[in-house]
């Protein structure tokens, strides 16, 4: 008998050992991370998991901006280094390890209480709000902050007291000090206290009765003995709440609510309201019935192109040169292809042509305003010049590919948008690159906006009216001038208009939206975020490899931008359980269409003053789930981009396709729910 014996040969691949192993750095420092390759002397690319709070650069050195423990990736490419170091993306398949990098937190250096006054009325309450000043020079507001009150005139007197959570109620005539103390700093703040010249309130509504999610503004008046107005008097509100017996659907449900200290309210729940006002020992009250917002209708499929063989990206719908109607969508880590659909009959969607440029993903897809020029962003290329591809539709059913641009968008385009003959490309999620389109077989470069916050990040672009919004995970939202502002901005010289921060560092999506039965405008940003997934904890984000459904997280915030200095956050639109990823607002019909991936297609009215929790409100009109036994994933929802076009509803769904369905109109829908 013969034996034969096989030799395996096990080639291993190559481990990258990144030095040192960890690293802890202060505020503003700086160091040098060298990775080494066991029998290789190939490149290695580094990136960030927080470029906003660690800066790193491609060849290694970082810079800690931000305190917190995060996470640097060194990655050996699967191609050979080609001296463009930004033509390398953190989604590269090549090998890679991590390391973590700690960034103490800096000591405060100083405090100060701000914004309070030297005079207070007696029976009047208002906020102490301090701010501190760390070592780094960096303004701080994240620490606990301990009160003291102390009288000045006697020790025996009672002034004034606070309550423990920085609220200072003066009770007497005379004199106090707020000691305000934050690891080991202090400060200091006098403060005297006048008799109360209120000898009445009166308390007014805007409206006695109001749906649930409507704004109902109440005003105070103080009046002296002699009847005169007094003014700047600190009035404070307060309310209370009891279910109407009438609606027994309110009964155990409670009835939360919320008055804010201008005195906007507004209500969750139906119920009666009674909102209390009140200065010194003055007090006013007076009630307010709230009813059901009863907005829902009911839903109808019309039709789905099925596509099951890869993931679907966005979409556009436009109305062709011809008058018909058209459609297309990208396709995600794939084989860079961009689908064209005839949906002029959307109960039967008919595929009309497909176009494929260089790329694994073509993640966004816009037409411009005169149906001639579509715009494919492009990521994943093989010779890792990205940049987006200019198109011909004038006739839809033959597609030509017109033009490419890639100069200086090597590291990938994920967003695009074309208003008046220029494309906002988001360069590599760093900045937008404006190019000039008006010959979209020449098309050239005219400016670009990046904002000098360290690790910037930019994700989406939306233009209209000459206005641009930008949506950057931790830096927020940004409006700039691009011909629209009247700040003199133009394409070739964008100018900052206003921004605001964005506190959970998830900020993917972002929308304008002018409120015409408000006044008001308003900068919609979306979180994207992703919950880790127990079938798979040590992977994060999409998990379409695994072909494992994934259920996201976050909200819609609604940011006020009436006054660009000072933007406030008033509202949001969040499920308990799910998370948002693009958005289309109808602002003639104040309606928000939302893909808000596991949860389905969300259609919410938005109409009024927006205030709270709009989910809460009952502003939700429907929902529609794009369920497919046959589709890449099957069963598993995961819609990803919503457009309305005459009186239909289209979005692309990740896992199935192209969907289109519409809203039945009110006076012809029942109670039921799709």
């Amino acid at each position: 008998m013969r034996t034969l014996l096989l030799l395996l040969t096990v080639i291993q691949a190559p481990t990258i050992e990144i030095t040192p192993a960890s690293l802890t750095l202060e505020v503003g420092e700086s160091a040098t991370l060298r990775a080494v390759i066991q029998g290789s002397d190939a490149q290695v690319v580094f990136f960030s998991g927080n470029r906003m709070a660690l800066t790193v650069t491609p060849s290694g050195h970082v810079t800690a901006n931000r305190p917190g423990t995060f996470v640097v990736t060194a990655l050996l490419p699967d191609k050979p280094f080609d001296g463009a170091w930004d033509s390398y993306s953190r989604r590269d398949p090549g090998i890679r390890t991590t390391i973590e990098v700690t960034v103490a937190e800096p000591p405060l250096e100083s405090i100060a209480i701000v914004g309070f006054p030297k005079q207070m009325y007696a029976g009047t309450t208002l906020p102490i709000r301090v701010l501190g000043t760390d070592t780094s020079g960096a303004e701080r507001t994240d620490f606990t902050t301990r009160f003291l009150i102390s009288n000045t005139d006697t020790e025996d007197a009672h002034t004034a007291e606070t309550d423990g959570f920085g609220n200072v109620t003066a009770l007497a005539p005379g004199s106090f000090t707020i000691t305000a103390d934050a690891d080991g700093v202090s400060a200091e703040h006098h403060v005297n206290v006048i008799p109360n010249p209120t000898a009445s309130l009166t308390l007014t509504a805007s409206s006695r009765e109001a749906r649930t999610g409507d704004v109902v503004r109440f005003e105070a008046s103080a009046r002296s003995s002699a009847g005169e107005r007094l003014e700047k008097i600190p009035i404070t509100f307060a309310l209370s709440s009891r279910p109407d017996p009438n609606r027994p659907e309110s009964v155990g449900a409670g009835a939360p609510a919320q008055i804010d200290p201008l005195g906007r309210f507004v209500a969750e729940q139906p119920g009666i309201y009674t909102i209390v006002a009140m200065s010194g020992d003055r007090i006013a009250r007076t009630s307010v019935l709230v009813t059901p917002r009863n907005v829902a209708r009911e839903i109808e499929f019309l039709g789905h192109a099925r596509v099951s063989d890869r993931i679907t990206s966005d979409l556009w719908v436009w109305e062709g040169i011809d008058g018909r109607d058209y459609a297309v969508h990208g396709t995600w880590n794939a084989e860079g292809h961009a689908y064209f659909y005839d949906v002029t009959d959307p109960t039967d969607m008919k595929l009309i042509d497909k176009v494929q440029v260089d790329a694994r993903t073509v993640n966004d897809v816009k037409v411009s305003e005169d149906g001639r020029i579509c715009i494919l962003s492009r990521e994943g290329a093989s010779n890792r010049r990205n940049g987006f591809v200019l198109l011909d539709v004038s006739d839809p059913h033959n597609v030509e590919i017109l033009s490419t641009f890639d100069d200086g968008l090597t590291g990938g385009v994920h967003n695009v948008f074309i208003h008046e003959d220029h494309v906002y490309a988001v360069n590599n999620g760093r900045r937008w690159d404006v190019i000039n389109v008006e010959d979209p077989r020449n098309p050239f470069r005219v400016s670009r906006f990046e904002t000098k916050t360290p690790g910037r990040s930019v994700h989406d672009v939306w233009v209209r009216d000459g206005i641009a919004y930008q949506a950057g995970r931790s830096d927020g939202l940004i409006v700039v001038d691009v011909g629209g502002g009247g700040m003199g901005g133009s394409p070739t010289s964008p100018v900052e208009m206003g921004k605001f921060p964005q506190i959970t560092g998830w900020n993917h999506a972002v929308w304008p939206f002018k409120s015409k039965s408000a006044g008001r405008s308003y900068v919609i940003g979306g979180d994207e975020a992703f919950y880790r997934n127990p079938l798979k904890p040590e992977a994060g984000g999409i998990l379409w490899k695994e072909q494992i459904p994934s259920r996201a997280k976050g909200w819609l915030h609604f940011v006020e931008f009436d006054d660009m200095k000072e933007p406030r956050e008033v509202a949001r639109y969040q499920l308990p359980d799910s998370g948002p990823h693009n958005l289309w607002i109808d602002w003639d019909e104040e309606i928000m269409y939302v893909a808000h991936y596991d949860a389905g297609l969300r259609i919410v009215d938005i109409s009024g003053e927006l205030l709270g929790d709009l989910y809460r409100q009952g502003r939700e009109i429907a929902r529609f789930f794009s369920t497919d036994n046959e589709g890449f994933l099957a069963n598993a929802p995961f819609a990803w981009g919503p457009q309305p076009h005459k009186g239909t509803i289209f979005f692309t769904d990740f896992n199935s396709g192209l969907w289109a369905i519409r809203l039945v109109p009110s006076d012809t829908a029942t109670d039921g729910e799709e």
